[in-house]
């Protein structure tokens, strides 16, 4: 291994965690200049974490189960037959797959250079970034089941929203030809090939699955722990310094306008799938409309910059932004839905 010299901060900055680095940053912060806020904000972050501890144990468990059985891969099945059979598939699929962004490329990208039509992809696409089995656990603790349902058919009707008007439109200068000239298939999980094998649902009984199980469950543990421990620290500032009425102003009505804005706050200000859920309770606590809360996940989960980057390394830019279009007015959609029914 090769050591870092401290005299080169660019390198030693590369090799540092940034949520973890942000998440001490804050928590110096608060120390310094709110001495009276830093316990309050420790023990409502360690009470957080407490509360939703079971549901951090069994995602890492089951997320662990899924990748030492290979059970990713009956993916593929989605991805034969008819069209729109496969858009169906592939949205429900991509809206309770356990894939990770970085995982989605090399992924799509064999299914694009085998020939996959790319109204299944962009179904898939949109839904995966969503919802997975951990998330809905996360969000299910935090913000209560009901929301994480909405979110999960919020998720499928997104991802068929999307590959429906790509089918229709495929012959529109917008998806004629989408793939770059070189696809970009490198992911940062070191994971497999896709379709090598048949599950093996009793894993245990394999050394090298117990292995993919027992580094999978840690590396998800640690993943899940940083930036939910950062997202209740920043759940805690937000409680304490922004202004109740202030996000009842601006994101508390009940109209089209407000859950598009949701959408749009949603897709720059957004960490990940499991930090926005505790950002996402402060703000439903201080006056955010149901519609809004929803538009918000589903704009910022599809337009995340892992999301984002999956996509923006195997298509040209137009199909890219056909993507974020999809994401927002999806994502309005999906607002709109969810505040009649809340």
């Amino acid at each position: 291994m090769t050591d870092i010299p401290f005299d080169d901060p660019a390198a030693l900055w590369k090799r540092i965690d940034k949520a973890w680095f942000a998440l001490v940053a804050i928590l110096i912060g608060i120390a310094i200049f709110d001495t009276d806020a830093f316990f309050p904000t420790i023990e409502f972050g360690s009470g957080a974490l407490i509360s939703t501890a079971p549901f951090i144990a069994f995602a890492v468990l089951a997320i662990g189960y899924l990748k030492a059985t290979g059970a990713e891969n009956l993916l593929a099945k989605a991805f034969v037959g008819r069209e729109i059979q496969m858009i169906a598939l592939a949205a429900v699929l991509g809206g309770l797959s356990p894939f990770c962004s970085c995982e989605v490329i090399p992924f799509i990208a064999a299914l694009l250079a085998v020939g996959a039509p790319l109204s299944a992809v962009m179904a898939f696409w949109l839904a995966s970034p969503l919802m997975d089995p951990a998330m809905f656990l996360i969000t299910s603790g935090t913000l209560g089941y009901e929301f994480a349902l909405g979110k999960t058919v919020a998720a499928i009707g997104i991802g068929l929203f999307g590959g429906t008007l790509t089918m229709l439109f495929a012959k529109t200068p917008v998806f004629v030809n989408p793939l770059r000239e070189k696809l970009q298939i490198g992911g940062c999980c070191g994971v497999k090939e896709p379709f090598t094998g048949k599950p093996a649902w009793k894993f245990w009984t394999d050394a090298n699955r117990r292995e993919v199980f027992k580094g999978t469950a840690l590396e998800n543990a640690l993943f899940l722990l940083k930036w939910l421990a950062l997202a209740y620290v920043i759940e805690a500032m937000m409680l304490r310094y922004i202004p109740a009425e202030l996000i009842a102003g601006v994101l508390g009505g009940e109209g089209v306008g407000t859950i598009f804005l949701g959408g749009l706050v949603g897709a720059p200000a957004y960490l990940n799938g499991y930090a926005a859920v505790p950002l996402v309770e402060a703000l439903l606590n201080q006056g955010m409309a149901q519609g809004a809360a929803m538009s918000f996940m589903i704009a910022g989960g599809v337009s995340s910059i892992p999301a984002a980057i999956a996509v923006w390394a195997l298509v040209k830019p137009r199909v890219f932004f056909a993507y974020l279009g999809f994401a927002i007015s999806g994502a309005t959609l999906a607002g709109m839905a969810w505040q009649a029914i809340a």
